[in-house]
């Protein structure tokens, strides 16, 4: 009897603990405008605890009724939902068998008619439970069919090489290979592994990145490093041929650790054969030919210097700029160690390479320029510099003169056109992100959309912007996508531009004249004092938004985490995209990683498929007056915590929006793939995409919510697409046309980077990884590059075709 009686006082003070919480948060949500559920439910557990301490039988019925209505609850607010109705229930569930047990039962007189009501709840709520498992909230099932195909453009998809980041300077990540296939992939295999030695140490930035696409060509395989370093491997064994270490400087401080972060995207590749036979009339092909570096590898580094080697043998290229470097310090002016450098690939095109530049965000008012310039190949003189926040003056800029202060800039990857002589520039913000009350006319002008180029000149041809007066970061993450289509108007030249805003903007290359439609759309207004916000926003008719937030779509592990998330909901401002970010504190749907980030999308131009992995996470942005920022609260990353502001009238806090213990805030799934079928830009699938088996405390528990990823997807002419970006470590492949995951590959550490595939001398087609991990992203890091193949001999051997 004594331990029946210590069991069920237990139990009574559990009813008790949680009808307390569910009571004052209950009274706190309504408060805020929010759900009574919480208030009648923490009432009810309250009374069915002193019926249990009283040992009356009533408590059973009590807590029967209230597990039937919370279901019922649950059912009206998500339907059958599995993810969403297991938060809202399960404690509720677990306690009500608890209940049930005979050393409770005992207590309250075992009344039998009691017993069955609670039973039966549990039974309903069981029925419930297994019924929204066969239900797929959210989840588009379909096919593309496109039995007509197209001639794809050879200039713009990659063959037996991988010539650049996105495949080509087109930026499709397509290739034609076509050896591995959905019918094959089963027997895909690891044939290689390497550990680069380049692993994180105590002096390094938390946002340490491994993002690099290796390049194939010229018989050897190209990759870098976070620390800068390159590789050439022997492509079919990942036998190391050469290695060049940049000693990246880090001005004497002693460590990296200040730096916002250290990644290395890519490398370039020039090679004067085939500039000569592609650009005959291109008079400096013949410079390079003649000289000592004929085949050359372009680097960035972390220190703002544009390096060029010898590919044969990684040798300094004398030839250019001083002893092979450029130094890109020149005409930036001040700024703070690693705040000014190029994390991204140069574009080689014709006889120049081109190169921008991230800028930290939101640390000052006074940051670099965001100029890109443009170097002869050869030996590196300035050609021409695009600032723009001085666009019309691209003549060189006199070497005692600075560029424009803090004016949008290009971080991210740049495509071009040779045949149009186009180059295409994702542009970025003026820092600071939240706040633009001193932006300038033309930093209006140009921010946050895309700009087209004169190759020879740097004169805008014309501009497009996506974000008026971004105050989002809403910034263009991604590789400008160059690709013919075929529409109504006849075969046009496009551009297809892929956005953190979920939208994909189609413009027609030459003109910038939309293809897909694109519409002004009203959005919340009210900014903070001293700024404004634009009354309409474009969004494209083909899209990848979500649906605005509700507070039935807030999630949590449990309902108690939960409640927090629907209180914070109602806390903050949201009123649908586009909520400028306020004092009171905004909630920011998509967040400022984005729908879509540097990963892009791959396009495959044959099915007329575009293949992407839209990632759906909030985040929360509170405004705060300079004279109110904590002294002694430590500067963040760029992407969340205390962003200082310096020189601007607020500081801004920005988070993701989590629950009490660490998962988001909203529903799952928070990353998926879809495909859209470019034939009548409608979105054929989608589905979520990874696990939760590398996020799940003291145990991995594979659940298939979908999750986020950082990383680039890649498709092939076999019709199979890979992608290794997700929050749990794998390499994963699709069959494009239904976005089923047909093959996938446990990596030993996180895949934050887009694979690439080339044609080896065993004639086999090859899958190339870099699996790194990302430092601020929180995924296991490492120095690995693994490389996957057909078995020998086991197979049909046939090259890829350009169909």
């Amino acid at each position: 009897m004594f331990k029946i009686n210590v069991l069920s006082t237990l139990v009574g003070l559990i009813l008790i603990v949680m009808g307390v919480v569910l009571l004052g948060g209950g009274i706190w949500l309504i408060s805020l405008g929010g759900s009574c559920y919480y208030l009648l439910c923490g009432a009810v557990m309250i009374a069915c605890a002193i019926l249990v301490f009283r040992h009356n039988k009533l408590a059973l019925v009590i807590y029967a009724i209230l597990l039937c209505f919370s279901t019922i609850w649950a059912v009206w607010e998500v339907g059958l939902n599995w993810w969403q109705l297991v938060p809202r229930l399960w404690v509720w569930f677990v306690m009500g068998w608890v209940l049930l047990l005979p050393p409770i039962r005992k207590t309250m007189m075992n009344n039998r008619l009691s017993s069955i009501m609670l039973l039966t709840s549990l039974i309903v709520t069981t029925v419930v439970g297994v019924a929204s498992l066969f239900t797929s909230p959210g989840v588009i099932e379909g096919k593309i069919e496109n039995t007509n195909l197209f001639r794809a453009n050879p200039m713009q998809v990659a063959a037996e090489d991988w010539i650049a980041y996105g495949g080509t300077n087109a930026g499709l990540h397509y290739s034609a290979l076509n050896q591995i296939v959905p019918n094959n992939i089963h027997k895909l295999q690891e044939v290689w592994r390497i550990r680069t030695g380049d692993m994180p140490t105590a002096d390094d930035p938390v946002e340490l990145t491994n993002e690099n696409t290796p390049l194939k060509v010229n018989d050897k395989l190209y990759t870098c490093t976070a620390h800068g370093w390159v590789l050439a491997l022997e492509p079919e064994t990942g036998k190391t041929l050469w290695k060049f270490d940049p000693a990246i400087s880090n001005s004497g401080a002693g460590t990296f650790k200040g730096w916002a972060h250290m990644t290395c995207r890519g490398l370039s590749y020039y090679d004067s054969d085939r500039y000569l036979k592609q650009f005959a009339k291109d008079k400096i092909a013949l410079k390079v030919k003649n000289s000592s570096c004929p085949r050359r590898i372009y680097l960035p580094t972390a220190d703002a210097r544009l390096i060029a080697l010898n590919a044969d043998n990684g040798q300094l290229c004398d030839s250019f700029g001083v002893n092979g470097q450029v130094d890109l310090t020149q005409g930036i002016g001040k700024f703070t160690p690693g705040g000014y450098y190029s994390t991204s690939p140069a574009l080689v095109t014709k006889q120049l390479v081109i190169v921008g530049g991230h800028v930290t965000d939101n640390e000052s008012t006074n940051e670099p320029s965001g100029v890109v310039r443009a170097f002869d190949i050869y030996d590196g003189h300035l050609v021409w510099n695009w600032d723009s926040g001085n666009p019309d003056a691209t003549t060189p800029l006199p070497k005692d003169k600075k560029y424009t202060r803090n004016s949008p800039n290009v971080w991210s990857i740049t495509s071009a056109d040779e045949a149009l002589g186009l180059v295409y520039l994702p542009l970025g913000n003026q820092t600071p992100d939240q706040y633009g009350g001193n932006r300038t006319p033309v930093v209006e002008k140009y921010a946050a959309g895309i700009v087209a180029l004169d190759i020879t000149s740097g004169k805008v041809v014309w501009n497009y912007q996506f974000t008026h007066h971004d105050l989002w970061d809403m910034d263009v993450p991604a590789q400008p996508i160059l690709v013919d289509l075929k529409t109504t108007q006849g075969i046009e030249p496009a551009v297809i531009q892929p956005t953190k805003q979920g939208s994909l903007y189609v413009l027609n290359r030459k003109t910038g004249q939309p293809i897909v439609p694109i519409n002004e759309v009203s959005v919340p207004q009210g900014a903070v004092k001293g700024d404004w916000t634009s009354p309409t926003q474009a969004r494209s008719q083909l899209n990848l938004l979500p649906p605005p937030l509700r507070e039935q779509d807030m999630w949590g592990a449990t309902p108690f985490d939960q409640l927090s998330c629907r209180i914070k909901f109602k806390s903050l401002r949201y009123e649908g995209q586009y909520t400028p970010p306020s004092l009171q504190g905004s909630l920011i749907y998509p967040g400022n990683v984005g729908v879509m980030n540097w990963g892009g999308v791959a396009i495959d131009p044959v099915r007329k498929i575009i293949f992407a992995s839209p990632n759906y996470m909030a985040f929360t942005s509170k405004l705060i007056p300079q004279a109110e920022v904590p002294k002694n609260e430590a500067n963040a990353s760029e992407g969340a915590g205390l962003q200082p502001n310096q020189g601007a009238p607020y500081a801004v806090r920005i988070q993701p929006f989590l629950s009490l213990v660490g998962f988001p805030c909203q529903a799952p799934s928070w990353g998926n793939v879809a495909g859209i079928n470019l034939a009548n830009n409608s979105i054929a699938w989608i589905h979520p995409n990874g696990t939760s088996r590398d996020n799940t405390p003291f145990i991995p528990l594979p659940f298939p919510v979908g999750v986020p990823a950082m990383g680039g997807p890649m498709t092939t002419a076999g019709g199979v697409a890979f992608l290794s970006g997700t929050l749990d470590q794998y390499l994963r492949a699709y069959d494009i046309t239904n976005g089923k995951e047909i093959w996938s590959s446990r990596l030993p550490a996180g895949g934050q980077a887009t694979p690439m595939t080339f044609w080896g001398k065993d004639n086999r087609q090859y899958i190339v990884l870099v699996v790194g991990g990302h430092g601020s992203f929180g995924t296991k890091m490492g120095d690995y590059i693994i490389a996957y193949a057909l078995p020998k001999n086991k197979y049909e051997v046939f090259r890829g075709k350009i169909n």
